[in-house]
């Protein structure tokens, strides 16, 4: 399944219409789950269909208004709230520990959602059933079958997300050149540097909450000051809500076009296969890990690996940094995150610990998978001191140097 977003310009008219059924679906949502813990309090279990068959009620009695909205739009609406309790028990079963499910606010409810039918796409338009046309800038070709649509807000601005399912798997997404096929990659994630790879490659680390911390506090500041309701804290609320889209827009940005790279130039790409939420419990580094977004960089390079016929590999962290990627001992002493150069104790050779990690990265990811002669090529350095790092920037191109 693949998700192509695009921009949508509605009239006021139009605008007015979502904005209701959003907020139609926000009051179904928050019914279904009353309905729900008014009966987990009187002991009675509900199942899914048990919620569907209340939102015909609520249609025909309570809310005769939700007969405006599209019926699977509805049925999406118990889905949506199905699917949480079942994520939320989901983390429960890994020992996180979990509250109750909450009622959605104004805030907090965005998106609206069409599935299979009840939606047209057009010439530079898109028809919803019960809403009407809104106009759409369609960068990009849909390549597929188009299986839903969903409506979201984001601000002041509205955006459609077009659900495409591929009958086969597309490899022409990203070009992909015969020589790199025997190409490959370990990359080790960090803080200090965004990544490390196996060809000694830094990549920086933007830090881009770093850029944008005071005016996102500045503007919290102003949002405490502005009495609830009123238009001054709606225009702050919106001003907030763009800085946050901005940082996300960033950081979306690099991911894409750094996981672009690695998949173009390399046929074998592997990474480890890390416990973010884990590590973030850490306070000192929580700040930094969330605002490197790992988690949507290994996303975007696993899919586009795949759709480029690459193959990508996660495999487990451990002793990737305690172990020397030369003669492949274990080192005696623990290497604490303070001391940036990894120095073996069997062999002697001086590396630093990212680019050390990264390298086992590979071999650990190669190891049953090529011929030994392969991984052998791996291991030899014939410098015993780290060799001069490539730094990479994000807008230079691949694989130049700093």
């Amino acid at each position: 399944m693949r998700n192509y977003k695009f921009r949508l310009y509605p009239n006021k008219v139009v605008e007015t219409e979502l904005n209701r059924q959003l907020d139609l679906c926000r009051w179904a949502y928050n019914r279904l789950l009353e309905e729900l813990n008014k009966a987990r309090e009187n002991g009675v279990k509900l199942k899914r269909y048990d919620t569907q068959k209340l939102l015909v009620k609520l249609k025909e009695g309570e809310k005769p208004e939700l007969q405006n909205i599209y019926s699977k739009t509805l049925q999406m609406v118990n889905e949506q709230l199905w699917n949480n309790i079942h994520t939320l028990a989901g983390r429960k079963k890994k020992g996180y520990k979990i509250g109750r499910l909450r009622f959605k606010s104004y805030d907090l409810f965005k998106s609206i959602f069409y599935n299979q039918s009840g939606f047209v796409i057009g010439n530079k338009k898109i028809i919803l059933s019960k809403v009407g046309k809104i106009k759409a800038e369609f960068h990009r070709d849909i390549k597929g079958s188009v299986k839903g649509i969903i409506i979201s807000k984001r601000g002041n601005k509205w955006f459609a997300s077009i659900q495409v399912e591929n009958p086969e798997r597309e490899r022409n997404q990203i070009t992909v050149f015969s020589y790199t096929e025997k190409k490959r990659v370990g990359l080790d994630l960090g803080i200090n540097s965004f990544a490390v790879d196996s060809d000694n490659n830094f990549i920086d680390n933007p830090r881009f909450l770093n850029k944008t911390a005071d005016k996102i506090a500045s503007l919290n500041r102003m949002l405490a000051k502005k009495k609830k309701g009123s238009n001054r804290r709606n225009r702050v609320k919106l001003r907030l809500n763009s800085a946050y889209e901005h940082l996300q827009n960033q950081r979306k940005d690099f991911a894409h076009k750094l996981s672009t790279e690695y998949a173009k130039n390399y046929g074998i790409i592997a990474v480890e296969k890390l416990n973010i939420q884990g590590m973030a419990k850490s306070h000192r580094f929580a700040r930094g890990i969330y605002d490197a977004a790992w988690s949507q960089f290994i996303f975007f390079l696993s899919y586009k690996a795949e759709s480029a016929g690459r193959i990508f590999i996660k495999v487990p962290p451990k002793d990737t940094t305690q172990r020397c990627s030369v003669c492949g001992k274990l080192s005696k002493e623990h290497l604490d995150l303070s001391v940036r150069i990894f120095k073996c104790s069997y062999c002697g050779i001086e590396l630093d610990r990212d680019y050390n990690a990264a390298r086992n990265v590979i071999i650990k990811a190669l190891s049953g998978r090529e011929p030994t002669s392969m991984l052998a090529e791996l291991r030899p350095l014939l410098l015993r001191k780290q060799k001069q790092a490539k730094v990479l920037k994000r807008e230079a191109p691949f694989g130049s140097s700093g």
